[in-house]
């Protein structure tokens, strides 16, 4: 298909057109194509057909076979009116083919409230070169129909409002100059709805409020320059949507309250431009939604008040680019945000999520988790191995922070440990400092056990000094001084160590088997029972002293 010629030249000849299946034209058209330069590209041979010979066909009720035929301001509405019907009663056309034909009109090629019978209706690789193309309110029955390969040079097309019953609709591989592309409230029937690798240049692509049936719909590869992609209220049953590889250019993205149904939603290494995306509002019953890959601009990203509580969606590896992205108040059963770079603003007060896999990020401005107007209900959180520049916004309390991480089933000691060490950086950074002591103390306890998980399983043998060795700071650092987060405690554990030896002083005396003295011989007349709770406290306050000026 030649589509790259700037103008074309249209000369009929009075020379009979022989097609290959046996069909004659008593004229043939010969079609030239240019360049900007005006240097001929290229040239075509085909048939004549006059488009009263059209209108006579589909009164008669005859297959319309037209193909590789040259076809002129051909429109039903110019037939309703020649036979008086109302502008919008149906026409009926019966077996409709028109491969590698040639339209052209002053203003539009015009198929409008058509009626095809059952069958396949086939405009492959046919030229739109001159006009609007209208298919509005066409019911195209149950039979595939393909557009592939077709060329519309004119980018002005619309299927609004048609009606297609089981079967396919091919698109794909077809090139549609600037202009408005509109299958706006079309209702698909169950099959595959393919426009893969198709040009749609410049515009308005426009999906609005159309239904999908069950089966497959293929965007793959598909490519739009600029303008405005939108697909909000579509619905989609269970089918398989592919947008992989896409290309929406610097266009704005609409898919605001789409129903995704329960398929496959692949989004994998599309690109979106410096235009906004939104996702606001869909839904998806179950399934998987995977944008892997994605590379975004610098436009706003709003994926808020989605509703996809029993789905799982995966944006591992996309490049989000500049602007705010936002999830604010979505649901997702998986959130998968892992190995992404955030460079801006990020909310991610989910509504609801069992899982939310922020692991292997750099983060160099804000992500914010803390709740405002609502609870962030999330089960699971993973920080692992991320690299935080910036900062979190995240409430121990209200986020639940310890039992998110140490729900974690597929991640080590030492990574929900490494998780705890990034939190208490972060405490420390936005001023939460209470926060901070909880979460270091987390970090010091998990890192203690991931020491003797880990000494232990190199060597059985250092389990008799391990486990000792972890004995003893368990009691000491943890239990009593609570890694110095906790002056009460320690304070209290002194008092209690003070009057345990008191005590042990004292039935020592008392049993005989010892005594304590002093090196002033008494001078107060302490009782024994006050002599030994001073020499505990001597004892004491000196082995703390001795402590001090050895570490000096």
């Amino acid at each position: 298909m030649l589509t790259s010629y700037d103008h074309f030249k249209v000369e009929i000849k009075n020379v009979k057109y022989f097609a290959e299946d046996g069909r004659v034209c008593p004229r043939t058209a010969i079609i030239s194509f240019y360049d900007s330069t005006g240097k001929e590209i290229s040239n075509e041979l085909f048939g004549v057909i006059e488009k009263q010979e059209i209108y006579r066909m589909i009164e008669e009720g005859k297959d319309l076979i037209l193909d590789n035929l040259y076809i002129n301001d051909f429109s039903l509405s110019a037939y309703r009116r020649i036979h008086n019907l109302d502008k919008k009663s149906h026409v009926r056309i019966n077996n409709l083919s028109a491969r590698n034909s040639f339209f052209e009109a002053t203003t539009a090629t015009d198929f409008s409230f058509a009626l095809f019978n059952e069958g396949d209706i086939s405009f492959e690789g046919s030229h739109f070169a001159r006009g609007q193309v209208l298919f509005t309110g066409c019911d195209f029955g149950k039979g595939n129909v393909n557009f592939s390969n077709t060329f519309f040079r004119c980018g002005d097309i619309d299927f609004s409002g048609s009606l297609f019953d089981d079967g396919d609709f091919l698109f794909k591989n077809s090139v549609v100059k600037d202009g408005k592309k509109d299958f706006q409230d079309i209702r698909f029937g169950n099959g595959e709805i393919n426009f893969s690798n198709t040009e749609f240049n410049s515009g308005e692509l426009l999906f609005i409020n159309t239904h999908f049936g069950n089966g497959h719909f293929i965007f793959k590869v598909a490519r739009i320059a600029s303008g405005k992609v939108d697909f909000h209220y579509s619905s989609f049953g269970d089918c398989d949507v592919s947008f992989e590889r896409a290309e929406f250019g610097n266009s704005k993205v609409d898919f605001r309250t789409v129903d995704f149904g329960s398929g496959k939603i692949n989004f994998n290494r599309s690109i979106f431009g410096n235009g906004d995306v939104t996702f606001e509002g869909a839904s998806c019953r179950s399934g998987k939604i995977q944008f892997k890959r994605v590379e975004m601009g610098s436009g706003h990203k709003n994926f808020s008040l989605m509703e996809m509580p029993n789905a799982e969606i995966n944006f591992e590896k996309t490049n989000f680019g500049d602007g705010i992205l936002t999830f604010n108040g979505s649901q997702f059963k998986l959130l998968c945000l892992r190995s992404c770079n955030f460079d801006h603003y990020v909310d991610l007060r989910l509504a609801k999520a069992e899982i939310l896999d922020i692991s292997d990020t750099i983060v160099r401005d804000i992500i914010d988790l803390e709740p405002y107007d609502f609870d962030v209900n999330i089960d699971v959180i993973n920080l692992t191995g991320m690299r935080l520049i910036g900062k979190i916004y995240i409430d121990w309390h209200k986020n639940r922070c310890y039992d998110k991480i140490m729900a974690q089933e597929d991640t080590t000691v030492r990574q929900k440990a490494e998780q705890f060490r990034t939190l208490k950086e972060n405490f420390s950074n936005t001023g939460k400092y209470s926060f901070e002591d909880k979460a270091y103390v987390a970090f010091r306890r998990l890192e203690s056990i991931a020491d003797l998980k880990e000494s232990v399983s190199k060597n059985k043998w250092s389990a008799l000094w391990s486990y000792p060795a972890y004995g003893f700071k368990w009691l000491v650092f943890d239990k009593i001084g609570l890694y110095a987060t906790s002056p009460g405690r320690v304070l209290v554990s002194v008092v209690l160590i003070w009057f345990l030896f008191g005590f042990i002083y004292y039935i020592i005396q008392l049993s005989g088997l010892g005594m304590t003295m002093s090196s002033v011989n008494n001078p107060d007349k302490l009782t024994p029972f006050m002599q030994s709770f001073y020499h505990s406290a001597i004892t004491f306050l000196q082995s703390v002293m001795a402590m001090f000026f050895h570490r000096g």
